[in-house]
């Protein structure tokens, strides 16, 4: 008898996801716990194995399709005949094993009482509709499969379209027989909300300044030559880190958030940094938590342990949410400046560009030094000019004349 698993309550306000990829294709037979699918909500993607042993007899929702909670995802023939009742919902929601959670995931909202589920959005984009007080309901659906969009319910809540015709969905791009389509789905498509969603709703400018690395680079290597002994290596990031931290403490403004809900500004007391990293599925921001209370050490360890983990699809899902300030380098790549997005509800991102040699004029001589570029963007409703300079001005100070600060927290 055909068996009908529905995609389990994952929890913590999900109301449905996004199939990025079956694992199974119909016709196949399966075992016990084998991995069936992933699944993409607004927390994390999850693989989810099959409750239950039997042939696949049909799969209900198409990669790129979403698939509300308690919706029938698959239908089994068991291998024992026995009849569906029902137990799939919570066995499901037991063995779903997160991996990945996309970059500046924000917090899905509370499961709607009435009509959720006949409108295709993100948990994100309902309680951005909800935050706007905008019936999601009413909205053109512009997304991929007839999908609600963050960009839609921003389009509906611009003064110059409300009481005006919809406009039109866009059209589909005509290609070439030699052009390659790519699937805009998982978690590409996640981060494209995101960073929508950031650029719709902060009030983005970009400051940039210039810092003499040259004692910084002198004092990594003299830790590292001290450290070698105990197999630890030092990169740049954790002194990077902590002169982050100790600008935040004087200024904190930088490390809050907007609760618009009632109006008021949420300083932050905790220091979780965001380090934003590259991996093949786009970028995720791994979390190092209460950074201001760890010694270069341990922020070496840390961050190490967390790009391996992100690397490898192992992060879990504490380390990659709750950040209150993301710091973004590009490495080597690192070009002479650039204007990173806010990791949304945060208020600022500082990027780190390269460390290289150029000239410049000390005391009237020209001289070589190890130099690099910071760029900051900030949200401008919350932060003014003068105090996102000052931010970096200390940020730089602790940078260029490194000192007991971080001898003393080797």
């Amino acid at each position: 008898m055909a068996y009908e698993f529905r995609l389990p309550d994952i929890g913590e306000g999900v109301i449905e996801g996004e199939i990025v990829r079956w694992l199974v294709k119909e016709g196949d037979v399966l075992r016990l716990d084998q991995p069936m699918v992933e699944v993409m909500t607004d927390k994390a993607t999850v693989e989810i194995p099959s409750p239950r042993a039997g042939t696949v007899l049909q799969r209900m929702f198409a990669e790129g399709k979403i698939c509300p909670v308690g919706n029938v995802l698959i239908r089994i023939e068991e291998v024992d005949g026995a009849s569906s009742d029902g137990s799939a919902h919570e066995a499901g929601r037991g063995r779903a094993r997160k991996s990945i959670v996309p970059a500046g995931a924000i917090p899905a909202a509370s499961i709607p009482t009435t009509g959720a589920t006949a409108v295709l959005a993100t948990p994100a984009t309902r309680k951005l509709a909800r935050e706007m007080g905008i019936d999601i309901t009413t909205l053109p659906a512009t997304g991929p499969a007839g999908r609600v969009t963050s960009a839609d319910v921003h389009a509906a809540a611009s003064p110059h379209n409300r009481n005006t015709a919809i406009p039109p969905a866009p059209r589909a791009v005509v290609t070439g027989s030699d052009d390659v389509r790519i699937p805009f789905r998982g978690m590409r498509r996640t981060i494209a909300d995101r960073l929508i969603a950031s650029k719709h709703k902060a009030a983005h400018f970009t400051y940039v300044e210039e810092v003499d690395a040259t004692a910084l680079v002198a004092l990594r290597e003299k830790a590292n030559a001290r450290l070698a002994a105990d197999g630890v290596k030092i990169s740049y990031l954790p002194f990077i880190i902590k002169a982050v931290v100790d600008a935040l403490k004087r200024y904190p403004q930088l490390n809050a958030t907007l609760d618009e809900t009632v109006g008021e500004i949420v300083q932050r007391r905790s220091y979780h940094i965001g380090i934003a990293s590259a991996t093949e599925g786009g970028l995720v921001v791994p979390v190092v938590k209460n950074a201001d209370q760890l010694s270069l050490v341990q922020l070496a360890r840390e961050t190490q342990r967390l790009a391996k983990a992100t690397k490898e699809g192992k992060a879990t899902r504490d380390d990659l949410t709750g950040s209150t300030f993301t710091i973004t380098s590009l490495g080597t790549l690192g070009g002479l400046h650039a204007t990173p997005i806010i990791n949304f509800p945060e208020v600022a991102i500082l990027a780190i560009h390269k460390i290289e040699k150029r000239a410049v004029v000390i005391d009237d001589k020209i001289t070589i030094r190890e130099r690099m570029n910071v760029s900051i963007s900030v949200d401008h409703r919350l932060v003014d000019g003068h105090e996102a300079a000052s931010f970096v001005a200390v940020v730089k100070e602790s940078l260029e004349t490194p000192g007991l600060m971080f001898l003393e927290s080797i």
